[in-house]
Order: C-alpha cells, then structure tokens, then sequence
C-alpha cells in the first residue's frame, strides 16, 4: 500500500498527517504503530484531516501507541498553518473530539490557537474519586534521593498531571512519566510534566505524554502547566514554556480560555510504503 502524507512538527513535537478530504486513508493499529515507529517514519502523533460542512476540517488524533487522542495542541496549529496555505486565509476553525478549536495565522510560521477553558473537576479531568485536583500527594523521587510530594490535575482537553520542582534534571522523567501515565487515579491515563518555575514569565517544563513517551514538546501540556502555575499565582498570564528547541507562548485570557501561540515547522510531503 502506497500512502501519500505529509509531515511536521511544533517544536519538535512531530506528526504525520493524512488528508482524507480527497482520498481516505484507514490505518489498523499496527500500521498506525509502523508509520510512528523511529525506525520507520517515526512521529508523535499521527493527523487524520476529514471532510466538515460547519468548519474547515475536523481532526482524529492518534498517538504512537496506537490509541486515539481527544486532543493535540501543536498538531492543531501545523494543520492550521497547512489549510491556511491551501485556502489563502488566516482564521481557521476545526472541529475535535475536545471541541471546537479556533486557530490564527500570524505569519513567519506562528500559529495561536484557542484550546478553550481548563476544567478542574474531578469527573471532567477524569480522577477515579473526588479529591483535591491541586495536590494529589503523589510522590516522586529524585536523582539525589530527595522526594516531592504534589501533583497539580486539570484537563485541557485530555488528562495532565504536573508537578512543580527546583530543577527538572533533579529527576529522570524516563522513569517517572511511564509509572505515572498509568497511576490509578486516572481512569483514561495522563501526560506527566515536570515544571520549573524561571521567573513570572517564564517556566521550563518536560514532558511525557500518553500514549507517546517523551516527547520534545506538548501543546496541551504547555497549557496545562501555564493555567496550574496562574492558579498557584506562580506567573502572570502570560508566560512563555520552554521546551528543548523553542517557547510556546501562553495567555489566559478574561473568559479564562488559554491562546497557545508559537512557531510550526514548513511543509513536508512524504510517501508511505506499507
């Protein structure tokens, strides 16, 4: 089988895209788990973009393990930049499994999109019981012996789980993320951030994401990790989230919606042999 997609990347946050508003593609979960392989394709996440009468486009996100994925913030703005250019305009609006995502292009490849307002409750993150979403008492363990005990969850379309330290190379987030993704506290699993507070207006975060490991950067969990840090009155509302190659820029606007804005990578248009 012979596939035509395309690929990109936030940040090195990358993802294969289909475009099924033409030809569709329909993938089992082990050629969605070959075409994710790095030894293969390799990416985050794999893009469906479908046909919508209301919108621009409505998108399936599926994750490297081969699980569907409500949302995806970088893999929004790269398929907005990707309709922008094929429709010549710079409002683009698709619809999600976690709702109706509005997106800008701002030109020199920066995209803001509107992921909406966090949720906190304990049945919309999801949490198994009722408890305090702002400190789970989960421990973590670091490199030097010393523990942390905390755990900030919310949702911004998909389950996140942060945690506020010193130094994020204090501990290995290789180890922590797996163990964490699957904490039974969380019924649909979790993405894992480490967060370290910089300044007011700045935070560097690493994540592990459900479903795809360690990844160079997170939309959502730039999100997450801003609204958790406002909330703690740690930043300001707008803070920047440094992640290994770039900042995503984060506003929490009056309405308490969050504008994730940053850069996207070019165009790239690749053929899959399966």
């Amino acid at each position: 089988m012979n596939l035509k997609a395309y690929k990109m990347d936030g940040l090195g946050n990358d993802f294969v895209i289909f475009d099924n508003r033409k030809k569709a593609t329909h993938l089992s979960k082990s050629e969605i788990l070959k075409i994710a392989d790095r030894n293969f394709i390799g990416c985050d996440q794999l893009i469906f973009i479908n046909k919508s009468i209301d919108f621009d486009a409505e998108l399936n996100f599926y994750n490297s393990d081969g699980g569907s994925s409500p949302a995806c913030g970088n893999g929004t703005r790269c398929v907005a930049y990707f309709i922008s250019k094929e429709k010549n305009k710079e409002q683009i609006v698709f619809k999600t499994q976690s709702g109706i995502l509005k997106s800008k292009v701002l030109g020199n490849k920066i995209v803001e999109t509107n992921i909406g307002a966090p949720k906190f409750s304990w049945k919309e993150i999801p949490l198994k019981k009722e408890t305090d979403n702002t400190n789970l008492g989960i421990t973590i363990s670091g490199r030097d012996g010393i523990s942390l005990t905390g755990g900030y969850a919310l949702s911004v379309g998909n389950p996140h789980l942060i945690f506020f330290v010193n130094k994020i190379e204090n501990f290995d987030l290789s180890k922590i993320g797996p163990e964490l993704e699957v904490h039974p506290i969380f019924p649909k699993k979790c993405n894992v951030t480490l967060a370290e507070i910089i300044n007011n207006k700045l935070i560097k975060v690493k994540v592990w994401e459900r479903g795809a490991g360690m990844t160079k950067a997170c939309g959502t969990a730039a999100c997450a990790t801003a609204v958790a840090a406002f909330k703690k009155k740690l930043v300001q509302d707008i803070v920047d989230i440094q992640f290994e190659l770039g900042v995503i820029t984060i506003t929490i606007d009056k309405n308490h919606s969050i504008h994730m804005k940053g850069e996207v990578s070019e165009i790239k248009e690749i053929d899959i042999k399966i």
